[in-house]
Parts: C-alpha cells; structure tokens; sequence
C-alpha cells in the first residue's frame, strides 16, 4: 500500500508524520527534532537554507530570511494583513504580476508557494529518509478558517515540491482525529488551536465508529504568536528611543535580532516570573557609539501587552459557540493546540472560559501532523473505518443588484452540499445576466472574496422581475466548488466549477516544479557526496595517524618504501576529489583507500623482529 505523510505546514515550525504498523509516528529531522522552523533563506552565495540552519544565520542575513510566509500565503498585495506584515518583516515583500505577494531574496523574486514548497520539499527528505523510499502522497494541513485562494495555494506550494496533496485538512479536525483515534470515544469536544501565525477554533462531536463531526468552526487567520512577539518588539523599540533617541526598526539586523529576543523571551515566560533580554552592540549611534539594549520583562508585564489578543481568542470562540447553538456546558474536553497555548494567560482562559481544565493528553506542537498522517492513511486503506464530515469555513453566495451578498450556503454548513435559490432580473428585456461567484461574511461584496465569474445568456425578454433564475451551489467533499445558473421557463443554463486562484498561472507552477525538480537532484547528490566524503576523511585521518609508525617499520625494504609512495598517491587523488567535489572519483578511490587502511593496521599488528 502506498505511503501517505501527513504534514503541518505551520507559521513557525513544521512537522511530517506517518502511520506505521497502525500507529501514528512524528518523523525526525536530520538534527533529531520533530519539529523544524518554517524557515528559508539565501546565503551570498546563492544557497538556499531551509530550518534550522536557515534559523541560525537570520540574524546576519535578515534581508534574506523568510519566516512567517503561510501568513502572506494566497493573500492579494493589497489586502491590510500583507500591509501590516511590510512594515514590520525583516525581508523585502513585494508586488507580483497577478496583484499577489512576492519575496525579494538576493537578486531574485520568490512566490510565496514556492517558498513554502522549499519547507514542504524538506519534509518530504526526511520522510524519504526515514522510510528508505520515495514519497509522492501527502495530506497537508490548512488553518479552518482559510479562504479558497489560501487553500489552493497551500496545494500549489504541495505540488512545486513534488506531492500529490491528496487532501488539504483543516488543522484543529486533524488534531481531533489524532485525539480520537482508536480511543473509541463518544464525546463533543473543542479545539483551540493557538499556533504562530493563526487562530482556530472547531467543534467536533467524535461518535462511535470512528466518525468526525464538525459542528462550527471559525478563526482569525492573522492572529497568533507572531503578533504576541510583535507587542515585546513594540516595547523595546519604544523604550529604546525613549532611552537613546535611536529608532531600532531602521536597522533589519537590529530587528531580527529584536525578533529571535522577544520570542525566546516569550518562550521564557512560560516558565518563569520574569526575564532579562540583554542584547549588547544592538545598534551604532550617529557618534559611531555602540548602544546596547537591557531590559527585563516580567509575565505580568507580558501578559499586559496582548492581553487583548489572548480577549480576541476568547471572543471568537464565544461567537463560535453562539452560531453552534452550543451551551459551554456540552463541551466534554478542550484540546489545546499550538505552541501559544503554553502561555499561562491563555491556558487561563481556555479554563475560564470553558469552565474545564484543558486536556494535556496531546503533543500541541506534533499533534496535527499526526492526524493529518491518520487522515492520509484512512485515504489510502479501505479497512479504515473512519468517517469525516467538515464544514465550510466560511458563507458562499452570489452578488446581487446594488452590490449586495446574496448568501446561499451559510458557514459551518456540513460538505458535501448542494443548494439552490431563485433570483429575479433587475431590468427590463434583460438577455443576459453576470453571476458573481463570492465567499465571505459580509453582508456587502466588495468585503468578501471573489471566487469566480460567467455570464448566462439567451434570457426571454420580459420585464424586470419576470424572468426567474435558479442558482444552485455545490460543494464536494475535496471543497471543489461548482455554481450553476438555469433560466426557469426556457431550461437555459450555464455552470462553472470554481477553481480558486493561489495568485500563480498553470505555467507558472509548473516552471517551479521543474526548478524544485532540479534542486533535489543536485541535493542528493550533495547529500551522497558529503556521505562518502565523511567516510573518506575518516579513513585519511586515521591513515595518517599511522603513518609515523608504519613507516618506521618498513623503510628499510625497496617494497616497504613503494608501499609508502602508492599509499601517499591514494591520499592525495582522495584530496583532491574532496577539493573537487567529485564523487565519481572519490568513488573509485575509496576500495584503493580501504585497501591501504587494512595494509596499514595490519603492518602495525604485526609481531616485529
């Protein structure tokens, strides 16, 4: 049966897991961690970094880092959220050809797909790594409450790295189906799902039989750790000037610096009262002076600063519980999910809120990958019984006269769906009428998301009013959706399905597919080189180690010299294949190698005299 991995593209960190012998299974990075940063950047040389060695370089590559990017994911250039993250990124956000966001690294432009296909491309190693096989399925993960273009970017960026993403799953369900899985349980639950850059929050009722049903969703999908780390910048920014008169936010590596302070710090606070940032030669003066910055920042202090974030959280889930026509008192456990809900203040509220004490059974920062691994299993394995009904995260309908929402699938409606209206022309004799396919809760257009378009023509001429158009709206269980348009009396019809735009071209995905295609070529074959080349340099150093005493022992014999000289040529063609990074040649040296190592040990066991 194929392999399918389940894979948290997260805001800050990523994760890849697998279903083995039934059981779900975080995968290893190279370093031994679960979990990896979300993390790219180009060095001076044009190398791409990805993780955590592309972590550990931010601070003097600031302008070419990218972190945060799932938050500018399938997003317009001119939304608010893509404004707000200019002014404060440490790397340069621009405007690409189809009004979408491009990353400006080194002397070339990056689609934000594609930089997040570089963090799915690495998961996918690792998972090739631990398996010992190629990957190609995959089951990715997305905040419940992406919009369509956010979705279908997200499989944009899982295609340019090389995945069939055969189904995109909401976070917090995917969480709940690792809760659930196999425990056999019957119980209405929360998910509040906190992560770095996103907020979600579902209820589910997990009934016997393995069936997942989602009640009500909602979120915020520009709300999470990156706005907590925001506020600590903020306050040392400001109390910096106040202090020195100096506005660190001029200074990109003086900002990345300010970042990885106010996010380790946070961390920090978790578990401690207070702590101290001490970031020395932060920044010169115009004296050509260095300042440094010290300050201490308590939890208490903390947790005045986003107070009103963590209120936010807690605003949305109230709301949430209100459209369920849910009573807190249903909710049977709250799974928190996230690394911001190891904040204290938030647990705080969770449990205020809720009225219960948050379930600790689940990992908040691996648990997502793992059900979107029992997700891709399920997919895969027929014997699998398990049911999963999701919802529309958010409202679907048509614009209609005077630029008005017309809506005719409520969010939280349970997919797959099918609904209709009737709608009525607005002007006399009209032939023809556009049908404006839109997504969102305003009860204007212009605040809601443009879908798609088509007109249905060869309407009757009649007075407005008269002519009645049937639109139905369908949504499958992949949430592809499909709009049609029928003209009652004479059956005229036209229909599209609604293929939402990640903001790439077709020709486009498919060049960055070639590129990444061509990438991972050249890294495995890096990656079998620096294999044999360890091997290698082992075998010269201890070789060399035993030189002195070998050739003490044999210099006295024309053999023993010839021995010496062949071994000394081994060595350097080795050397210089390294220096070449030729592996071909390195290769064919290593039996030669091997050869001179057992000679060279056996030389010196041997009995003298």
């Amino acid at each position: 049966m194929e392999r399918v991995i389940g894979i948290d593209l997260g805001t800050t960190n990523s994760c890849v897991a697998i279903v083995e012998d039934g059981v779900p299974t975080v995968i290893p990075n190279r370093g031994g961690y679960k979990t990896t940063p979300s993390m790219v950047a180009i060095t001076e040389a044009g190398k791409r970094l990805v993780g955590h060695i592309a972590k550990r370089q931010a601070i003097t590559n600031a302008e070419n880092t990218v972190y945060a990017a799932k938050r500018l994911i399938g997003r317009k250039y001119s939304s608010s959220q893509v404004k707000h993250a200019t002014l404060s990124a440490s790397y340069r956000i621009v405007e690409g050809p189809h009004g979408d966001v491009r990353i400006q690294l080194r002397d070339k432009t990056y689609s934000v797909p594609e930089i997040s296909a570089m963090v799915l491309q690495e998961m996918k190693l690792f998972a090739e790594d631990y398996l010992s096989e190629p990957v190609t399925k995959a089951v990715i993960t997305v905040p419940a409450y992406f919009n369509d273009g956010q979705r279908q970017a997200t499989k944009d960026a899982g295609q340019i790295a090389g995945l069939d993403v055969i189904r995109i799953v909401n976070e917090p369900t995917a969480a709940a189906l690792a809760y659930g899985f196999e425990r056999n349980v019957e119980k209405t639950i929360a998910v509040f799902d906190l992560g770095g850059g996103t907020f979600d929050i579902s209820i589910l009722e997990i009934g016997a039989g393995g069936v997942f049903k989602v009640i009500a969703t909602a979120g915020d999908t520009f709300l999470g750790g990156e706005d907590f780390d925001a506020r600590i910048i903020d306050w040392l920014v400001s109390g910096f000037r106040d202090q020195t008169g100096v506005d660190l936010r001029q200074d990109r590596m003086a900002l990345q610096r300010l970042k990885d302070a106010a996010e380790k710090a946070k961390c920090e606070l978790s578990g401690v009262r207070e702590t101290e940032i001490n970031l020395p030669f932060i920044i010169s003066s115009g004296r050509n002076e260095a300042l440094h910055l010290q300050r201490t920042l308590t939890r208490d202090a903390m947790e005045s600063l986003s107070g009103d974030l963590v209120e936010r959280c807690i605003e949305i889930c109230r709301q949430t519980l209100e459209d369920a026509r849910i009573e807190r008192e249903e909710i049977e456990d709250v799974i928190l999910v996230g690394g911001m809900t190891r904040m204290p203040r938030v647990q705080e509220a969770v449990r205020q809120f809720f009225g219960r004490e948050p379930c600790k059974g689940v990992h908040p920062d691996e648990v997502v990958a793992l059900g979107a691994a029992v997700q891709g299993a399920a997919l895969v394995d027929e014997s699998k019984q398990m049911v999963l009904l999701d919802v529309t995260p958010h409202a679907l309908g048509i614009m209609t006269y005077g630029s008005n929402f017309e809506e005719l699938i409520p969010m939280n409606t349970t997919v797959p769906t099918s609904r209709s209206k009737i709608f009525t022309t607005s002007r006399d004799n009209q032939t023809a009428v556009k049908i404006l396919v839109m997504q969102g809760e305003s009860a204007q257009a212009e605040g809601n998301e443009l879908l798609g378009e088509f007109v249905l023509t060869g309407l009757r001429r009649a007075p407005k009013g008269q002519v009645e158009i049937e639109v139905t709206f369908a949504i499958d269980s992949d949430g592809i959706v499909s709009v049609g348009a029928k003209d009652l009396e004479t059956g005229q019809q036209q229909s599209i399905q609604v293929t939402a735009s990640s903001g790439l071209t077709k020709e486009e995905v498919g060049a960055m597919m070639e590129a990444a295609k061509e990438y991972l070529v050249e890294r495995r074959s890096n990656d079998e080189f620096e294999g044999v080349k360890q091997e290698a340099e082992k075998v010269i150093a201890d070789i060399e180690k035993m030189f002195p005493k070998v050739q003490a022992i044999v210099q006295s014999s024309d053999f023993g010299r010839d021995a010496i000289e062949k071994a000394r040529a081994i060595l350097e063609r080795c050397r210089d294949a390294i220096t070449r990074k030729d592996l071909t040649a390195l290769r064919a040296q290593m039996d030669s190698l091997a050869r001179t190592h057992r000679m060279f040990k056996g030389v010196i066991a041997r009995p003298q005299g």
